[in-house]
């Protein structure tokens, strides 16, 4: 089932097609809406946030209903997925149903029994961010965390998981901003040494808060963007539905909520097919989110190569091929317009 929603996926984006037989083969699912940090580079600081976890409800539903076709769930958003008290009974009920699951942590919480724990669910991936090789850089981006403290949280985990076994992917991620670009060999260094780590990724920042006027050019329209064929599609705590992952921070507007409409109607919403319309006609800067978006548009062949392996796999290679094709041209960054 799986596979043939990944080939209709796959037929739809080489046809351009703007309503889809298949239903996304990703989600980003914000199970908690509550974090514990102030990070300058984080839309929380221009979207405040109440303090609030996803309804098992919602959850279940979106479940259920994705659930013979979705492979993949990232059970993170604009909060810090260990403050949702259910996190562990999610991670479960996907797996449950196949899907394979992926947490984002900024590690305070981290401590050996949660470890311990953690370790021993079926999750699949786990990124442990950590945004700089230095105490001043770190604690600049991420304001009421300690260096120290979360650093040998996470050498803890990974050891504990190399010590275990346990078959978890743990990629230790920095987003490479301003004040720590210049350390991200030093990063990669020490994170490369621990057991039980591994991926080391260093990626650009997506967000548009500390650099407001970057933006695709007209010209970066050459390609439509995955996302509006294979996902992840964005899941808010409340149950609203976004285009992407991007779309809530640029001020966009929800395509539906679950419960409110099926979820096979929410994809092919009328939203989302003007959306790929314009995509797929090269106008895609129309849509004043995308003309904001800082996410790259990869070539078709990156695309169509995504959606013929499953997606847990896709995110397990995911920094691998960032590395090996960022100075191609399979990868567009975005660019400042007007530069």
């Amino acid at each position: 089932m799986r596979a043939w929603n990944r080939a209709r996926l796959l037929w739809g984006y080489l046809r351009k097609q703007e309503r889809l037989a298949g239903l996304p083969v990703e989600y980003i699912v914000e199970t908690t809406a509550k974090c514990n940090l102030y990070c300058p580079m984080c839309p929380r600081e221009t979207h405040p946030q109440p303090k609030e976890d996803m309804t098992a409800g919602v959850f279940d539903q979106l479940v259920r209903e994705a659930g013979r076709s979705a492979e993949h769930m990232m059970l993170i958003g604009l909060g810090e997925p260990l403050l949702d008290p259910r996190i562990f009974d999610r991670i479960e009920y996907c797996e449950r149903h196949n899907i394979s699951t992926l947490l984002s942590t900024n590690g305070t919480l981290l401590d050996e029994e949660l470890s311990e724990r953690l370790l021993r669910t079926p999750l699949a991936h786990i990124t442990l961010s950590f945004d700089g090789a230095s105490r001043e850089s770190f604690e600049f981006y991420r304001k009421g965390a300690r260096f120290e403290r979360v650093r040998d949280n996470f050498v803890r985990f990974a050891r504990l998981k190399h010590e275990r076994r346990a078959p978890v992917q743990v990629v230790v991620q920095m987003v490479r901003l301003e004040r720590n670009a210049h350390e991200a060999d030093e990063f990669r260094r020490f994170w490369s040494a621990v057991p039980g780590v591994d991926q080391v990724r260093v990626k650009a920042d997506e967000t548009n808060l500390l650099q407001p006027l970057a933006g695709h050019r007209p010209e970066d329209w050459k390609h439509p963007c995955h996302y509006l064929w294979r996902g992840p599609m964005y899941v808010k705590h409340s149950g609203d539905v976004y285009p992407c992952c991007q779309s809530y921070m640029l001020d966009g507007r929800p395509v539906g909520r679950i419960g409110e409409s099926p979820l096979v109607e929410i994809w092919n919403s009328d939203e989302m097919q003007r959306m790929r319309r314009l995509h797929t006609t090269g106008r895609a800067g129309e849509i004043g989110i995308c003309s904001r978006c800082l996410t790259t548009i990869p070539h078709p062949l990156l695309v169509a190569a995504s959606l013929l392996l499953h997606g847990k796999r896709v995110r397990r290679l995911l920094p691998w091929v960032e590395r090996l094709v960022c100075f191609s041209r399979l990868l567009r960054p975005p660019r400042r317009r007007g530069s």
